[in-house]
């Protein structure tokens, strides 16, 4: 089985979530802060919530004219005004915001390609859930796709969603020792440690941490960072680090077949 993270995995989100949070923080304090500074941030493995990432750079940057920190359901609403440029709960064909600003990272034969190797899927998301069912749905095409986001279950890296959605996806037999591994792709050290807590909750069954480095660090003026950022999401405990997302099964195999260590 094989759960996924969306924004970094199956879409470039650098020039839309991402961008909300530098706008969001500009727009409080007048700074727009480097894309170094939030893979920093995002490297902690507890600011996977992209509103709650900007609230914490303003609150370590500060505000340009001294003031208080903006209320949270403030910061939201500016963040979404950047990301969505329209109502979240509306028709899609209103928005004007960043989220049209989006490559796909997969294409629809991906899943196709996944379904015929026997392997199921879905996904485990902090997106907000019409962001995500727009991707999922209205872009790659997918009907009914199995997925947890933003509001379902607490924020990665609580496993509570992706154990629920693995539960889900495995039926009557469970998760233990006789149900197939589980696999989940992210691009964060969050998503690394959601699948270490997971192993903590049931340590009967076999999980596995896949990681890929975000988009933007793919790109050559980036070189120099994807590698420590890479050894980030080893040091956290990923089991394999793979070069794209499409690159997933070959990876699968690679780490299914290696040889096991021995439990300590």
């Amino acid at each position: 089985m094989l759960l996924f993270d969306i924004d970094g995995v199956i879409r470039d989100v650098g020039g839309s979530y991402r961008r909300a949070i530098v706008e969001t923080v500009h727009h409080y304090s007048g700074v727009r802060p480097a894309p170094e500074a939030i893979d920093a941030l995002k490297a902690e493995g507890c600011w996977n919530n992209d509103w709650e990432a900007s609230l914490e750079l303003l609150r370590r940057g500060g505000t340009t004219r001294g003031e208080r920190l903006p209320g949270f359901e403030e910061l939201v609403a500016v963040f979404n005004g950047f990301y969505f440029g329209g109502d979240p709960a509306g028709d899609p064909a209103d928005w004007r915001g960043f989220i049209g600003d989006e490559p796909l990272l997969v294409d629809p034969g991906f899943f196709v390609a996944l379904s015929a190797a026997d392997v199921r899927w879905g996904f485990v998301s902090g997106a907000e859930p019409p962001s995500a069912r727009f991707v999922l749905q209205r872009r790659l095409g997918l009907s009914d796709p199995p997925l947890i986001a933003m509001g379902d279950a607490p924020d990665k890296p609580d496993p509570t969603g992706f154990l629920r959605l693995a539960t889900s996806l495995l039926g009557a037999s469970g998760l233990g020792p006789a149900a197939p591994p589980v696999a989940y792709l992210g691009d964060t050290v969050a998503d690394v440690l959601t699948v270490q807590r997971a192993r903590q909750h049931a340590p009967s069954q076999r999980f596995l941490a896949l990681a890929v480095a975000p988009p933007h660090l793919h790109r050559p003026d980036a070189a120099e960072r994807r590698g420590p950022y890479e050894a980030r999401l080893r040091q956290a405990g990923a089991d394999a680090v793979i070069p794209s997302t499409d690159a997933v099964l070959g990876a699968l195999e690679a780490v299914l077949s290696a040889p096991r260590p021995p439990v300590p």
